[in-house]
């Protein structure tokens, strides 16, 4: 038993490390990168995943050593997966619709054929 709970310990304090690093890496990201559609990347992308590999560490901790199944972080898992992706999608798809320029050296813009802008004062100009 002693060696499942050490093999245990290991995983959480890796999955617990990793979900740190890509959150920093997504903070690097948000203050770096040039323009509202990469930082939203960078700021969904990582920091999903940062914020799942920690609560699926929790998760793991409560079952492996209090022998309960967090149902609350179950949950907490779900709605990070399902929200934080969509979100980022809507806020960029809303910066593409009022204009917001994208970055002078973007190479491919795969929404100008789909997407109509919203004409707004700001653009009027």
């Amino acid at each position: 038993m002693s060696g499942m709970i050490t093999i245990g310990e290991l995983i959480i304090g890796l999955l617990v490390l990793l979900g740190a690093l890509l959150s920093a890496i997504s903070s690097f990201g948000l203050i770096r990168l040039p323009d509202v559609y990469m930082r939203s990347h960078a700021a969904t992308k990582s920091t999903t995943l940062g914020v799942l590999s920690i609560l699926f560490a929790a998760f793991l901790y409560f079952l492996l050593f209090e022998g309960q199944v967090s149902v609350r972080l179950l949950l907490g898992i779900l709605f990070v997966f399902i929200t934080a992706p969509v979100a980022g999608h809507l806020i960029g798809r809303a910066a593409y619709r009022t204009g917001v320029p994208m970055w002078e050296r973007s190479v491919q813009d795969d929404l100008k054929k789909v997407v109509t802008p919203v004409r707004t004062e700001q653009n009027r100009e």
